[in-house]
């Protein structure tokens, strides 16, 4: 005798579908939840590098603010001691005019209190931590004063000097503060070229902004040096001050820029200032 099949209850059947529909409802959560949770962990992990990166600026900052209130104190108390004694230096340059030798020995204490007030200038600039007075002007003109002004020092060293800056290029910033940058970048070109060299001064406009470069035919920017040419009091040079790149660093950061320094693939080494599009547009 044939057996016949069980018959088969259909609420078994709708039972199993259920369970299906409840165990795919339950992957799918669970791999919506791993997937948002993975996004919470980058969200994270991002979050707290930002966190870092904004409490290093922040300790930078307040560190930079302290030494600035020492370092202000002591300029202008500097500056205070260096006016009666250049008053006194001219006086005895007077009385002295017909003795050669004491005129020589003169010029030497002369170019050290030269050289004292340049640094005591270089303090007071580093702590003035004004805000930018925007104004637009043209920049071949700027770069063009300062190479006249450094003219017999660049005769001197030997260097040839190329600016290639667009003839009536305008740009909207701080006068004073880029003359700043442009002076003391090309000093640190100089100081870079004892023995002679090219200079070559260039900027261009793009989307972002306008970026200005510096650039010398010199040894170049040892990495450890390069990764801390900007910090204050930071100098490989013998008597520097080590706040040039420093108050350069930070006009930049006032224009809401940047200011990069790279070795050249041909020699020596390049420095760009970044003048953002936006901080122009809102001056203007």
């Amino acid at each position: 005798m044939s057996k016949q099949p069980l018959p088969i209850d259909a609420t078994e059947l709708d039972s199993s579908a259920d369970l299906e529909t409840v165990l795919n409802a339950w992957h799918s959560a669970t791999l919506r939840l791993e997937e948002t949770h993975q996004t919470l962990r980058e969200e994270v992990r991002r979050l707290t590098n930002e966190l870092e990166v904004k409490n290093v600026a922040l300790a930078r900052k307040d560190r930079l603010a302290d030494m600035g209130q020492v370092a202000s104190h002591v300029a202008h108390e500097v500056r205070n001691s260096l006016v009666p004694v250049t008053l006194y230096l001219s006086l005895l340059r007077r009385r002295i005019s017909e003795d050669s030798g004491s005129l020589d020995m003169l010029d030497k204490i002369e170019a050290g209190f030269t050289a004292l007030n340049m640094a005591v200038n270089d303090l007071l600039h580093f702590t003035s931590q004004r805000d930018p007075a925007f104004m637009c002007f043209v920049l071949p003109e700027l770069v063009e004063e300062v190479r006249c002004l450094l003219a017999p020092q660049l005769a001197a060293q030997g260097i040839e000097t190329s600016i290639d800056v667009p003839a009536g290029q305008v740009i909207c910033a701080d006068r004073e503060m880029i003359r700043r940058v442009v002076l003391n970048l090309v000093l640190n070109a100089l100081d870079a070229m004892p023995d002679g060299g090219s200079l070559v001064i260039t900027s261009a406009v793009g989307r972002w902004g306008v970026e200005l470069e510096i650039a010398d035919s010199g040894p170049g920017l040892p990495e450890e040096t390069q990764q801390r040419i900007f910090e204050p009091f930071f100098t490989t040079k013998q008597g520097g001050t080590g706040l040039g790149l420093a108050i350069v660093y930070q006009i930049a950061q006032a224009h809401g820029g940047d200011v990069t320094a790279v070795n050249c693939p041909e020699g020596g080494a390049a420095f760009t200032i970044s003048i953002p599009q936006a901080a122009m547009e809102a001056a203007a």
